[in-house]
Formats: structure tokens, C-alpha cells, sequence
């Protein structure tokens, strides 16, 4: 087993969390609050077996989520893949993982069930 996959096998996964933005490229999709979904993977920098039962010692994904809606809604960008990236940035700032994927799916096109755009970032990209 190599050692990245050793770092990063406790992993904390919240499926398809509901946000809304103002986001898009034309100006009358951006009019409104639309609906995404994020989809969060994180491997938290203290691994499982040291936490002691105890929550201080996690990443409390109650706080992930909270933090997670109001980054999106706060902040103004056309596209998806921006987003996702902006907000994969900011939750390696906020909170102690060492790595995190982002999908973030938009339900924009008619004939289609959604779009959605996936980033993984490690906290040694950030620095």
C-alpha cells in the first residue's frame, strides 16, 4: 500500500447536499437562485482510530454542510467549475482535512438530467 493511500482511507462523504446560487453565464439564468446539489468527499487529517469517540476530534460535517450552503450562496461566479474549485479551496482552509473531491451538479439543460463538474484538491495545492 503506497503512502498517499494510507493518508487519505478515512474518509467523511455528505451526498448531494442542496444549495442555491446565482450562478451562469447568461445574465437572465443568474436573475434568479437556482438550485445545485454538492456532493463533499473529505479525508480528515487525524485518522479514525485516534478520535477517542470524541467530536472535537473529527471534522463535524454538520459544520462542513453549513459552511459549505453559505460560501455557495455568497458568492457570485458564472460557472460550476468555478465554484466547485473556489469552494474545494475553502474548505481545506476552514477545516482540518488533507483532502477533498467537490461535485457540483446544476439541472440547467431541458433534455438532460443534470450537469456537473467533479474537482479533488489536497491541502499541499493550497499552500
Amino acid at each position: 500500500m503506497s503512502n498517499e493511500s494510507h493518508l487519505f482511507s478515512d474518509e467523511i462523504h455528505i451526498e448531494q447536499l442542496e444549495v442555491f446560487s446565482h450562478i451562469g453565464v447568461p445574465e437572465d439564468e443568474r436573475a434568479n437562485p437556482q438550485r445545485l446539489t454538492v456532493t463533499i468527499s473529505f479525508w480528515p487529517s487525524q485518522p479514525t482510530p485516534d478520535l477517542a469517540d470524541n467530536i472535537r476530534q473529527t471534522v463535524n460535517y454538520s459544520a462542513v454542510a453549513e459552511e459549505t450552503k453559505n460560501f455557495v450562496r455568497d458568492h457570485l461566479v458564472s460557472l460550476i467549475e468555478t465554484l466547485a474549485d473556489r469552494l474545494a479551496a475553502h474548505l481545506l482552509k476552514t477545516f482540518p482535512i488533507q483532502k477533498v473531491t467537490i461535485e457540483m451538479r446544476k439541472f440547467v439543460l431541458e433534455d438532460a438530467k443534470y450537469v456537473s463538474v467533479t474537482v479533488t484538491r489536497s491541502a499541499a495545492s493550497i499552500n
